[in-house]
């Protein structure tokens, strides 16, 4: 049979209701057929993948998140997302892992937020390592807000402008705080002064791409000495395993 009379096989548009059952929670990665870039990694039961494929974002502009505007993008090109099924067949808590080891594999993605434990166990150099477990815990004093910055973002920009904005965090709580901390897998590697707390939009931080409904971002400047020496380069407790909120308090509600 030559190319041109091969059959097309149709699209598979979800699992049958049994496959679906075996499948149990799996890790899937978002494709670009235009490149073979890989821009969206996630995790699911069921037919969550196709789900993702077929979004139909309702917004216009600047609403719409990366992930989205991406597969509109490749839509208007005239083709469908490509997927691959990372692996199946897991429990929630193993699913987590493999998603947050697959976001360290993939630099760049369209992900809001990184995998659950990326901050304290995701990729490092020996060096790193060593370095992180070896260093003195912080003992705080006073009331601080971390914040885990993702490596990638303090190689685009400064670490001030990677720690600032966009966070999904309480206004009434971050306030509160009288120094906030970045931390970059487990070490605090910055302290900074918050005189105001705004929402993420571009008018409010005009380096901000898009507005980002829903999470705020602060303007300050660096700690004074004595605080970035009391908290940079301590040790903080590392987090329970599977959790993947980037702002962690050091106090209680």
């Amino acid at each position: 049979m030559t190319e041109s009379h091969r059959a097309v096989e149709p699209a598979v548009e979800s699992f049958p209701p049994d496959v679906a059952d075996k499948l149990k929670t799996y890790v899937y990665r978002l494709i670009d057929p235009r490149n073979g870039e890989t821009f969206y990694v996630g995790k699911g039961r069921e037919n969550r993948v196709f789900a993702h494929i077929r979004a139909e974002p309702n917004l216009e502009g600047d609403d719409l998140d990366n992930k989205l505007k991406r597969i509109r993008e490749i839509r208007l090109a005239g083709f469908e997302v490509a997927h691959v099924i990372h692996r199946h067949g897991m429990d929630n808590k193993t699913a987590f892992e493999v998603e947050a080891a697959l976001i360290d594999a993939y630099p760049g993605l369209t992900n809001v937020a990184g995998g659950a434990g990326g901050g304290d166990y995701g990729a490092m150099h020996a060096r790193e390592i060593i370095q992180r477990y070896s260093a003195p815990p912080a003992v705080f004093q006073g009331k601080a807000v971390l914040i885990s910055v993702n490596r990638s973002a303090t190689e685009r920009a400064s670490l001030y402008e990677a720690t600032r904005y966009a966070w999904r965090i309480s206004r009434e709580r971050a306030e509160k705080a009288g120094v906030v901390l970045a931390t970059l897998q487990g070490l605090i590697v910055g302290a900074f002064v918050a005189d105001e707390w705004l929402e993420a939009t571009a008018e409010n931080f005009p380096g901000l791409v898009e507005d980002s409904p829903g999470r705020l971002g602060f303007v300050g400047r660096e700690a004074p000495a004595d605080i970035r020496e009391l908290y940079v380069g301590k040790r903080v407790p590392s987090r329970k395993r599977g959790a993947a909120n980037p702002i962690r308090y050091t106090w209680t509600a």
